[in-house]
């Protein structure tokens, strides 16, 4: 009896739910990660063409952006924070079985349509609340999370693989990623949330304290360093989703290789990430974020600008690797710093970051645009545009310690 009220007591330690955290990331880039790896085996399955393809991956995350999760940031500042997430991972287990058992288009829709704003809940609170248990730690613990999901979009893709290779198929994947999200509720369920991990529930009714929730984000809205860290992630989205997306198609059309040289370019640009996401947890122990994230927008410009020169497909491998190293930790800085310029306001971080993120979203299709009118080579210019972007819109250090006392004067 004795051990078992120990371990029950190393249960409920923070250690324990800071874990428990960063393993929700994880499943959320497990599910996700996978998503590219089953879309040919779905497509097939279910006989999908081109444009509905185009739609399922589109239609969920805009609906969730537009309508669910601004709702959610905000309930996550004002109302019961740890229903919410409880709630969301219950959304995104039904999701992913639905997913699993769908035998329609119209049913595969509605589960992704589901699935998205359950992340909303699930994970990105889940973030907000790890911000929140160390409010002086934001660049340490996104740091942390980034690799937590590094780590998930590897297992996730490499699993698909074995499971359609042993013939259990893309369907007996999403049923388990459903099993382990009931298994993440059941520890939520016995773990209550430490005093520190959340903003204190809102004295006002439901309603009125959704709309106080609203206007603080307008006021957040108009202050010019949070506005300025949520230009800069989607800028620095250039050299990172936006340039994943694109590199398998810039290898087949424009290097000329064939699909699977070009996947391994991609599996190269995510397994050096990894490592680069690791090294970053230490390395902000001792150097400050933004004054690697400088170092780093310069050096990928120089690297970037060998990538598109430089002939020859090996040549191009190594520096996609090597750009692949030094991006890492871009979004994990950049947020951490919108968390602390948000201090008590979490899930307010993460409702302005969807209403930004529907202006980030628009760059794909122009980069598409730019590729059919003047081609892919010349469309791939743009993730240079992050790379100056970050040079120039970074603060010095005069700027952030005019931010810290501004920030000081803001909380006292």
């Amino acid at each position: 009896m004795r051990i078992r009220s120990r371990f029950a007591r190393r249960l409920r330690g923070p250690a324990v739910f800071v874990l428990l955290l960063l393993a929700i990331e994880f499943l959320d880039e497990f599910a996700y990660g996978a998503q590219e790896a089953a879309l040919p085996l779905i497509r097939t399955d279910l006989g999908l063409g081109y444009d509905q393809v185009g739609l399922l991956l589109a239609l969920p995350p805009l609906l969730a952006n537009l309508f669910f999760e601004p709702v959610l940031g905000i309930l996550g500042d004002v109302w019961k924070r740890r229903l919410l997430v409880m709630g969301g991972a219950v959304g995104f287990a039904l999701a992913a079985w639905l997913i699993s058992g769908s035998q329609s288009y119209a049913a595969l829709l509605a589960a992704m349509i589901l699935l998205h704003p359950s992340s909303g809940a699930f994970v990105g609170l889940s973030q907000s609340t790890l911000m929140d248990l160390e409010p002086e730690r934001h660049e340490q613990n996104m740091a942390r999370w980034t690799f937590s999901g590094s780590l998930g979009v590897v297992g996730g893709a490499l699993l698909v693989g074995l499971f359609v290779a042993a013939g259990l198929g893309w369907r007996a994947f999403y049923l388990l990623v459903g099993v382990l999200a009931v298994g993440a509720l059941l520890v939520l369920w016995r773990l209550p949330f430490p005093a520190n991990s959340h903003p204190a529930e809102s004295p006002l009714p439901f309603w009125a304290g959704l709309r106080a929730g609203f206007r603080e984000a307008g006021r957040a809205l108009r202050r010019r360093e949070v506005v300025r860290w949520m230009l800069l992630l989607e800028f620095s989205d250039f050299m990172l989703d936006i340039l994943h997306g694109y590199l398998a198609l810039y290898f087949v059309d424009v290097v000329g290789v064939p699909e699977a040289q070009a996947g391994l370019a991609v599996a190269i640009w995510t397994g050096v990430g990894l490592v680069g996401d690791f090294a970053l947890i230490p390395l902000l122990n001792r150097v400050r974020g933004v004054t690697y994230l400088r170092f780093s927008a310069a050096l990928e410009f120089g690297l970037y600008t060998a990538f598109l020169i430089v002939p020859g497909l090996i040549p191009k491998l190594v520096l996609i690797g090597v750009i692949g190293f030094f991006n890492a930790g871009w979004y994990a800085i950049l947020s951490g710093n919108l968390y602390t310029a948000l201090p008590g306001q979490s899930g307010t971080a993460m409702t302005i970051g969807n209403l930004f993120g529907l202006i980030g979203s628009v760059v794909p299709l122009l980069i598409g645009l730019a590729a059919e009118r003047f081609g892919l080579e010349a469309a791939m210019l743009f993730p240079l545009v992050g790379c100056v972007a970050l040079w120039i819109g970074l603060p010095r250090q005069v700027d952030v310690s005019r931010e810290a006392d501004e920030q000081e004067v803001s909380s006292g």
